[in-house]
């Protein structure tokens, strides 16, 4: 396959993806294109490293459980070759604590045979 046929397939994925994120349809996005084997990697904490597409799943449930979403605003796809990026600017309340804070987040995307096989997040300050 040529670079220009994995962008294209890469730009079509990346596009539905953010759509349905746009949408609203964080869980429909990560069942549709997460690859069985997908791996999800946070900067941080004791989930820094999640392998499989139960244990991402599990790890959005809990995210979910435990924050309320205020607002969110998602920004691109942003495409090179077999990845993409996307911003997320978020308002959540930690239900736990009732603290209410503003999140800036990109998350980087490698895609291959037209699944996510990795996610990688980074955090503004």
């Amino acid at each position: 396959m040529t670079i220009e046929a994995i962008a294209q397939t890469t730009q079509d994925i990346a596009n539905d993806f953010t759509a349905l994120l746009k949408a609203g349809q964080f869980d429909e996005a990560g069942e549709t294109y997460w690859a069985d084997t997908v791996v999800s990697l946070e900067p941080m904490g004791e989930g820094a490293v999640t392998r499989g597409i139960a244990a991402v799943r599990s790890k959005g449930e809990q995210w979910a459980h435990a924050h309320e979403i205020n607002s969110v605003e998602v920004g691109g796809p942003y495409v090179h070759s077999d990845q993409f990026a996307v911003r997320f600017t978020m308002d959540i309340t930690q239900k736990a604590s009732g603290q209410r804070m503003q999140m800036d987040e990109i998350g980087v995307y490698t895609v291959k045979n037209g699944k996510i096989v990795e996610e990688r997040f980074f955090y503004g300050s």
